[in-house]
């Protein structure tokens, strides 16, 4: 798995590409926690290029949940596929995460 990261209107977006399994997992659980310890509040986890999460990829969303939970916290996931959203409503999450369409109408909506 790839992950990219970027920085627009202070929102991290993470961006991973490929599976999130539980080999992968920990990568991205890495890369979100790199984010903030550098003290961003604000993380947005693109999925345009997700095409599986498992059990141990819904840890991750869960613990990361966790951590971005004080005022001013912003946490959300976008561009899912059909498949992973399938995945992420079948485990109950679709109630505990802000789900957005695109990118765009994240951002539009934490400012």
């Amino acid at each position: 798995m790839e992950i990219t990261t970027a920085e627009r209107q202070a929102v991290t977006i993470v961006s991973p590409a490929g599976r999130i399994d539980t080999v992968s997992a920990p990568i991205l659980e890495q890369a979100i926690n790199q984010a903030i310890e550098r003290g961003t509040r604000k993380i947005l986890l693109d999925f345009s290029a997700v095409s599986y999460i498992s059990s141990g990829g819904l840890r991750v969303l869960l613990a990361t949940a966790k951590k971005l939970k004080n005022p001013g916290d912003r946490y959300g996931l976008c561009c899912l596929s059909a498949d992973v959203h399938k995945i992420i409503r079948l485990a109950g999450f679709t109630s505990i995460f802000s789900i957005y369409p695109s990118e765009g109408e994240a951002l539009a909506g934490w400012q």
